[in-house]
């Protein structure tokens, strides 16, 4: 038996927008609270098709939130409405290409890549160490190890970051976020590290104007010092690819559209209701609010992903390349046929530019990559120009890294908005939901799925 729907987080009293005694006469699991038409928070409807646990959303947070429950013993069925699952960690296939939609930037420090079930087999490339910063007409890399590697191999303002980079590295989180919280562009000025840092922050962040909470962005840099930059083999869609193919065969759902839900039903579209014991939403933030009204929908930053083919292999390092220049339109590029050679066919080179905002016009984009990587352009095939308006969730200040995933007892939200807007905060929303629903279930939690805060951003 599922325990009582019990009374609303105080965090969502705000955020949700209703009072808690439209939650019926009693709180009980079968009053019908309305969150607007078509939207309830329990039904006494009976379906013929039935799990535990109903996911929304297919993508790395609802995956991952399935494979912690299904390992836990709880019955899961995943609803997708998109064709595929992965949602924005999707790679296009084109002539022998692998290409990224949105170019999300992993880093080998994850401690949720180790903790997140059916990822054993995850391979991520990593780049070269550190990065490559082009300022001044120049090329200096940041983020050496060793202020004595840093002074070896640069100036002393590498040393220098490298290290506050190091002190970073060694603080425990929790003293991280006891810093006083203001926008990573305030703590920038007063650091005098800012041709540096601003476009290694931008990169991290996807934040071009650094209005990311400066918590955030030092448990960015964090994860910086401690790992390396990487992406998974075969390209973004490689890890949700390898989630579904470890559930139990039909769990996911595709092509499925929910119209409505309750926290022991889901209506869909055209697919018939589903019912069960609880209801994870774990869609992105726009479209949870348009199942849960009330629901906060945080602003976004927008991104553009460009990809080109060069006809030659072209010589590089495997190093991400920021542009120092926050007046051009390139935040950073790579080879990325250099990072992981599975992504381009033998004998030509795979080059993806990230651009922080709208599309900026093409010839204006293979003019700055010719300075960046000084070499002529105008023989480079443009694959494909992505534009995502909503690839990310901003995290201004003040920002709760640990925003409740936890609504009442049958009803859960996880996602990158909940958390980090990296993989990592992803993952780590998706086992906080898990051990959530297990919590409510009465089911003991396996070690180390509590709700603590992630190792790193």
């Amino acid at each position: 038996m599922r325990p009582p729907c019990d009374r609303i987080r105080p965090e969502y009293r705000t955020e949700l927008g209703f009072p808690l005694s439209r939650l019926g006469e009693g709180g009980s699991p079968h009053s019908r609270a309305d969150l607007g038409e078509g939207h309830v928070l329990s039904s006494s409807h009976r379906a013929a098709q039935h799990a535990d646990v109903v996911i929304v959303g297919a993508g790395v947070s609802g995956l991952a939130a399935a494979q912690h429950l299904i390992a836990a013993g709880v019955t899961v069925t995943v609803l997708e409405a998109a064709q595929d699952t992965g949602g924005r960690m999707a790679t296009e296939h084109a002539d022998g290409f692998r290409l990224d939609r949105v170019g999300q930037l992993l880093n080998t420090s994850y401690t949720e890549l180790d903790r997140t079930p059916g990822l054993a087999a995850l391979v991520l490339r990593p780049f070269a160490p550190g990065v490559l910063v082009h300022a001044e007409g120049r090329q200096l890399r940041a983020g050496a190890r060793t202020p004595a590697r840093a002074l070896a191999s640069g100036s002393f303002d590498q040393a220098r970051l490298s290290a506050y980079l190091g002190r970073l590295s060694a603080l425990p989180a929790d003293r991280i976020l006891a810093r006083p919280e203001r926008t990573a562009a305030q703590a920038l000025r007063t650091r005098g590290m800012g041709s540096t840092l601003r476009p290694l922050l931008s990169a991290l962040l996807r934040d071009p104007d650094l209005t990311t909470s400066s918590r955030v962005a030092d448990l960015a840099l964090r994860s910086f010092a401690r790992g390396r930059l990487a992406v998974p083999e075969g390209g973004a869609a490689a890890l949700p690819r390898l989630l579904a193919a470890g559930l139990p065969p039909g769990t996911v759902r595709t092509g499925v559209r929910v119209r409505s839900v309750a926290t022991n039903l889901v209506t869909t579209e055209d697919h018939g209701d589903f019912a069960c014991r609880s209801l994870v939403l774990a869609t992105g933030a726009r479209a949870a609010a348009g199942l849960l009204p009330g629901l906060r929908v945080p602003a976004f930053h927008e991104v553009t992903v460009i990809h080109h083919a060069t006809a030659a292999p072209l010589p590089w390092d495997g190093s991400l390349l920021l542009d120092g220049d926050p007046r051009r339109p390139v935040a950073h590029t790579a080879v990325m046929s250099a990072v992981d050679p599975t992504r381009a066919p033998a004998g030509r080179s795979l080059v993806t530019t990230t651009v922080l905002g709208p599309p900026p016009p093409v010839r204006a984009v293979a003019s700055r990559l010719a300075r960046l990587y000084d070499t002529a352009t105008r023989d480079w095939e443009l694959l494909a120009v992505h534009h995502a308006p909503e690839a990310v969730p901003a995290m201004p200040p003040p920002y709760d890294l640990r925003r409740p995933v936890r609504v009442l007892a049958g009803l859960y939200v996880c996602g990158d908005h909940r958390d980090a807007n990296t993989v990592q905060g992803a993952l780590h929303s998706a086992r906080r939901a898990a051990g959530a629903v297990l919590r409510d279930f009465g089911i003991r939690l396996p070690a180390g799925a509590g709700d603590a805060l992630p190792a790193v951003a």
